[in-house]
């Protein structure tokens, strides 16, 4: 298993720039927006959502800009693991009872699975 990236938000851009690239140093990304109907399903955000990623060849964070919290809960902060066959990890996790949660973007399927205490984690698989 690898650690492919870490879901953080931010209250805005400027914030975001601050941090992780004048004192991190990462190089910003282009930023996109994920679709209310993705955010919905993932994270239960009905809101576009724009995100930035910031990268080195050793750290990746994707930060959510201005994204709303309920009840002090931050449901798009996340980890995003790679595993080497993402069914059979799918398969392990059902047969433990975790939470999984799988939504289509396109011709993809993205894997979402939560621990005990409400955690959140995006799953992928190795190239």
């Amino acid at each position: 298993m690898k650690l492919r990236h870490v879901g953080l938000t931010s209250r805005s851009e400027k914030n975001s720039d601050k941090f992780f690239g004048e004192l991190l140093g990462l190089e910003k990304l282009e930023p996109k927006t994920l679709p209310a109907l993705l955010s919905q399903a993932l994270f239960n955000v009905n809101a576009d959502l724009k995100v930035i990623n910031y990268m080195s060849d050793q750290a990746h964070f994707e930060v959510f800009i201005g994204t709303p919290e309920k009840s002090g809960v931050k449901p798009i902060e996340h980890v995003c693991l790679d595993v080497d066959d993402l069914a059979a990890f799918v398969q392990k996790c059902r047969s433990l009872n975790v939470n999984v949660l799988q939504v289509p973007k396109g011709d993809a399927l993205l894997t979402f699975i939560s621990d005990d205490d409400g955690n959140l984690f995006e799953i992928k698989e190795r190239k």
